[in-house]
């Protein structure tokens, strides 16, 4: 009789299993991802089938950048791709979440767009320029006054959706935009004399893109998040790989419209990252070589910016554990 019972307990005990872990199967992770390289590579990922061999079923769900932070706000997404300022920004409103990998840090597709005539920083004084305020374009500009020993009172800012502003500069109402690719390219292309005046990869490690997910989804899932990071550095790894590279680029340019050759000089202005370099980002550290520290001078720069009130506790938004145990 008890070994009837014990028979009758260990078939419960595997039926539940098994119905948590279909349960878990019809509930795949929400990935949030837009128009950026860093976040493109995934595509290749996507068509190769890696998740899926991995074990882990995700979803991915193409956004405007803006309109995937705010689906996730709403809590539609387990994850998405966002600035490490961004983060933040989202995390002030309630939306908290842990940054969990780096994808990469903008290398030169960040850039402030001077019109013909504009060769420098220094020739925007007293000028207007076209930037989305408070979104990481505007902390770049920042950056870019502050080494030309200017500061904001120098320029007049016409705050425009980021992706609006090629049109901004080329109705001549401002001097000069800032702005993200395709954004920034759009515009050189669209402005003929336009050139790039500063870039992010003048400074280097100020914008950081990484993936970002709730605290909710990181504490019950972690396995599968792991997973989805192990697949992530076999894209990266397919990418960088000279035998592969061209079917990468493919694989990413058709994703957003664009022919291969023209896609790779977007991917040549992102710095993405492998796994041994990211890690060297994600300790804590001094100035833009750290997520850490570079995240805390996006704070400073949203406090001072009034984009939210108080400091947020930049620590609890990334948690490198993930990464670090691969």
């Amino acid at each position: 009789m008890r070994s009837f019972y014990r028979k009758l307990l260990a078939t419960l005990l595997a039926g539940g299993m098994l119905f948590s872990s279909l349960a878990s199967a019809a509930e795949p992770l929400k990935i949030g991802y837009s128009d950026w390289p860093g976040w493109v590579a995934y595509e290749i990922a996507i068509e190769k089938g890696w998740f899926k061999e991995e074990g882990v079923d995700v979803i991915f769900e193409w956004f405007d950048y803006v309109a995937s932070m705010d689906a996730f706000a709403a809590g539609k997404l387990d994850g998405v791709g966002m600035t490490n300022g961004d983060a933040l920004v989202t995390g002030s409103t309630g939306a908290k979440s842990v940054m969990i990998l780096m994808n990469d840090y903008s290398n030169g597709n960040d850039m402030v767009i001077g019109k013909p005539g504009i060769n420098s920083i220094k020739d925007l004084k007293g000028k207007k320029v076209g930037v989305e305020v408070g979104f990481v374009s505007h902390l770049l500009l920042l950056n870019a006054l502050e080494k030309n020993g200017m500061t904001e009172t120098d320029v007049e800012l016409v705050n425009a959706p980021t992706n609006e502003t090629p049109q901004v500069l080329a109705s001549g109402e401002v001097d000069a935009i800032v702005a993200w690719q395709p954004s920034s390219g759009q515009a050189l292309q669209l402005v003929p004399g336009s050139k790039p005046i500063y870039t992010s990869a003048d400074e280097p490690g100020l914008i950081y893109d990484m993936l970002c997910v709730s605290p909710e989804s990181l504490a019950a899932r972690a396995d599968d998040w792991k997973k989805v990071i192990k697949v992530w550095y076999r894209a990266v790894a397919y990418l960088k790989d000279p035998a592969t590279r061209e079917d990468a680029v493919k694989i990413m340019a058709s994703r957003v419209g664009l022919e291969p050759a023209e896609y790779k000089s977007f991917i040549d202005g992102t710095n993405i990252l492998t796994l041994e370099e990211a890690k060297k980002f994600m300790v804590k550290g001094e100035g833009f070589t750290s997520i850490y520290a570079s995240s805390k001078i996006a704070d400073d720069f949203n406090v001072a910016n009034k984009v939210y009130e108080k400091p947020e506790d930049v620590d609890a938004y990334i948690d490198p554990s993930l990464m670090m145990g691969m």
